[in-house]
């Protein structure tokens, strides 16, 4: 359970800091759309230009975007890190974030080298002092919970992104030679995919799955070791790459057999609840799930059968699995977010969770998101698919940015016209 001391205003941010960023996210991800709907299966080649600007869009402008948002929220929850002065430090990270994810786009359609290098500074300025501050509070914390820790090291893995992504930056603008670009490609966004996103979500979930949904909690090996073995795999293929030439293989194999390990481990649970109503939420989870655990067998059969199907279904079904639980848990943190900083502002007119997404709400986005995947994946063998897959993403994502404004509004209309207790009475 969440610790709840960590449930006060005095740690936990404004919700402003972290609706920005939702916001942020929900507008890459129209832009996603918008490029998919233009160029079909195209975004789908991960060496095209236009498969490079689609990754990077769901990577950085999206997933990032969400993540860095929950992140500024769940440390103090979960870990009790406690982040001074909220609003300022967003505004420091948003900014030069949201302009360096622009110029890269940008940089990827012109080739303009100058671009990159502004792009990469752009990133790094905004995410390294981050990250290193967020990894420096958890490092001093004195009791660590499984999903603490775990933060921890997704958080490890991103710094270590964003110093390869220095490299391939300055070798696109031409301030290196390029020699290792190939080799230190595929190390970003192997730490990117798979230490950063695939296990940030899982450390989350350790918690986050027990409470939301009352099941029983993840076995303690997979808690305490999953991370550190994910994380050892990344860092011993990156460092013998240079004289075994198939220790990404062989890493990329392993990380399926984790990855689909846990899928099977939470979808148990998840048939395990105590609290037998089902929600959209928990579809989503298990959507998720079911979408890692095809991929990773689709990713450790492309280790050794190359196919260009398997290739584009594969970049498919993880981001099916990214999205299908980021949006389960911004169906859950949005409506908690709004009655938890209201209520404890004083205000008894603050909406319940139900009042500012309702439940069916969540159900007509699970359909719009489940009818994407579905088109996106008839998409591989019929181009014109790709392309109104890229229609329903848009619409997808439009569906969550008006909830996201949704939640604000009512947020503001509550603090302008909603009664409060009388604090000063007695």
């Amino acid at each position: 359970m969440f610790d709840q001391n960590g449930l006060s205003l005095d740690q936990a941010p404004p919700i402003s800091v972290v609706l920005r960023f939702f916001l942020a996210g929900a507008v890459f991800g129209i832009g996603a759309g918008l490029l998919m709907a233009w160029q079909g299966v195209a975004v789908w080649e991960p060496t095209s230009l236009y498969g490079r600007s689609m990754t990077h869009i769901m990577t950085l402008g999206v997933m990032l975007s969400f993540m860095l948002g929950a992140l500024f929220q769940m440390l103090p929850v979960i870990a009790g890190v406690v982040l001074q002065s909220p609003v300022r430090l967003a505004s420091w990270v948003q900014v030069p974030f949201v302009a360096g994810v622009l110029i890269l786009l940008w940089a990827f359609f012109r080739g303009t080298p100058f671009a990159f290098i502004l792009a990469g500074i752009l990133l790094a300025l905004s995410l390294l002092p981050l990250v290193s501050l967020l990894l420096w509070r958890l490092l001093h914390l004195k009791n660590h919970s499984a999903s603490s820790r775990g933060m921890g090291l997704a958080l490890m893995s991103l710094l270590i992104v964003v110093g390869l992504s220095m490299y391939l930056s300055g070798a696109l603008g031409g301030v290196f030679d390029g020699a290792y670009y190939p080799e230190v490609r595929v190390a970003h966004y192997s730490f990117g995919l798979f230490g950063w996103i695939a296990f940030l979500i899982i450390a989350i979930s350790f918690q986050v799955v027990e409470m939301f949904y009352v099941t029983p909690a993840h076995p303690a090996w997979i808690r305490s070791w999953m991370g550190f073995g994910l994380l050892g795999i990344l860092l011993l293929a990156f460092v013998i790459r240079p004289w075994l030439p198939s220790a990404w293989l062989i890493a990329h194999t392993l990380i399926g057999i984790f990855l689909f390990t846990y899928a099977v481990i939470t979808l148990r649970r998840f048939s395990q609840r105590k609290r037998p109503l089902t929600d959209a939420t928990v579809w989503f989870w298990r959507l998720g799930l079911v979408s890692l655990i095809i991929d990773t067998v689709f990713l450790v059969t492309s280790s050794y059968v190359h196919a260009p199907w398997l290739e584009h279904a594969i970049s498919i079904l993880f981001a099916s699995f990214a999205l299908s639980i980021l949006f389960a848990m911004l169906y859950k943190i949005i409506p908690f977010l709004t009655w938890f900083h209201l209520n404890s502002q004083g205000y008894f007119t603050a909406p319940m969770m139900h009042e500012v997404i309702h439940p069916k709400t969540a159900s007509k986005h699970l359909y719009i998101h489940l009818a994407t995947l579905l088109v996106a994946l008839i998409g591989i063998a019929w181009n014109p698919a790709a392309h109104m897959a890229g229609a329903l993403l848009v619409f997808s994502f439009a569906w969550l940015l008006y909830q996201i404004l949704r939640a604000g509004r009512l947020y503001r209309h509550t603090q302008e016209h909603g009664e409060r207790f009388d604090l000063s009475v007695g």
